[in-house]
């Protein structure tokens, strides 16, 4: 795709590719002999989502939240809201949040207070990517698959105001 916005790729579409297989790999060894429920944060991860359930050799049930602490910005304001909640009850589960991308922490520390509060057996973190030096919390993600540098991504499910998500590789985004 030939779009000015479009800066330096980051992570190819192979690397994303044998990442969420290593991702599906660890997750189907620790959940053995379980039906984890994968909880999508929309709208970011759900083709990664899409992509990890696939490599994931168990029954997998989904739902999604969708939460937003950005709005049309390109900075988390901090303060999140939920849009969608979940349809499904946690109680006794084995969850697992499934992110397209960690900034700050503040949402993903928000939703796991959040969820549990429900009673799941179990929450886990599986994250795509991670912004390196912006965490503002110690929230642990077990499932983790590339670090990247703080700067305004997009491609592989995350945007620039719902535009270039359908990119297959990750790259910086340049305001133009």
């Amino acid at each position: 795709m030939n779009d000015n916005r479009i800066g330096k790729i980051l992570k190819t579409e192979d690397e994303i590719k044998q990442k969420v297989h290593e991702l599906g790999e660890q997750i189907t060894k620790d959940y053995q002999g379980k039906s984890p429920l994968l909880v999508g944060v929309l709208k970011g991860a759900f083709i990664f989502m899409a992509d990890l359930m696939r490599q994931i050799d168990l029954d997998c049930d989904v739902d999604f939240m969708a939460v937003s602490s950005y709005g049309a910005a390109t900075q988390s304001s901090g303060v999140v809201r939920i849009l969608k909640d979940l349809d499904v009850d946690l109680t006794g589960r084995d969850v697992i949040i499934v992110e397209d991308i960690i900034d700050s922490g503040l949402t993903l520390s928000y939703l796991r207070k959040n969820l549990m509060a429900r009673k799941p057996a179990s929450l886990e973190v599986c994250a795509m990517f991670v912004k390196e030096g912006l965490q503002k919390t110690q929230d642990k993600v077990k499932y983790e698959g590339f670090y990247i540098p703080p700067d305004f991504v997009i491609g592989y499910g995350l945007d620039a105001a719902e535009g270039l998500r359908g990119l297959p590789y990750l790259a910086e985004y340049l305001k133009v």
